[in-house]
């Protein structure tokens, strides 16, 4: 059995990805981790977050895909065109990021930021940061969908006879899934938990399972 770990939006909260991490390597010596974005913003140290990410795996038998979220976006956006760019990050979180890289963002940063793909796909799931327009093909999916669009309740649809895996939206009870739709953004920098699906790659069905790391900052301590 091989398996694929879908964790959801991390937003500067690193204590809490490296106690993930360490759940995920408990699990199973080796594996697919998906990032499904969102890596920046609002939480205490993006920059610590970041730099884990881009290391890349410690231990053999491991493989990363990282996903771009609307928050990268935002990010290089603001890097590129200031302005009300520059604001609306800076509102979003932004400041939070600014502050944990001493007041500038490293170029390698930002097009690290900038190259992160926006899907994955395997044999029975499809990875996105927020949502597909089932109304295109697949492969025409466009990246403001895959890291803008919300799903607020049960939606679930056809998905090319896939699962979809996504974060984006915290809401309340996640992780949890939907028929063929698996929500992880469990809302940790918001005082939720940071969340993982497992997914079993020889089956076509959901998540086998949920790992799950609790807040360990209270929101209200975070700045």
């Amino acid at each position: 059995m091989t398996l694929t770990f879908a964790i959801g939006d991390i937003h500067g909260c690193l204590s809490e990805l490296e106690e993930m991490l360490g759940q995920v390597e408990t699990y199973a010596d080796g594996g697919h981790v998906v990032f499904v974005g969102d890596y920046v913003d609002r939480g205490p140290d993006s920059r610590g977050v970041v730099e884990r990410i881009m290391a890349g795996p410690r231990g053999q038998g491991w493989r990363w895909t990282t996903l771009k979220g609307n928050h990268e976006e935002m990010l290089v956006r603001a890097h590129d065109n200031g302005g009300a760019e520059m604001v609306t990050w800076l509102e979003n979180g932004g400041h939070e990021t600014l502050q944990s890289f001493g007041g500038e963002l490293p170029e390698a940063v930002v097009d690290w930021c900038r190259a992160l793909p926006s899907i994955h796909v395997d044999q029975y799931r499809i990875f996105v940061h927020a949502g597909v327009d089932e109304a295109l093909p697949l492969e025409a999916q466009n990246d403001h969908d895959l890291i803008w669009k919300r799903y607020r309740g049960a939606e679930t649809g056809y998905f090319w006879g896939r699962h979809l895996c996504h974060g984006h939206t915290p809401v309340s009870g996640n992780p949890q899934t939907f028929d063929n739709r698996t929500n992880v953004d469990a809302g940790c920098v918001f005082g939720g938990a940071l969340a993982c699906a497992v997914f079993d790659d020889e089956m076509p069905e959901g998540p086998i399972e949920f790992l799950r790391v609790p807040a360990l900052v209270p929101p209200e301590d975070r700045r």
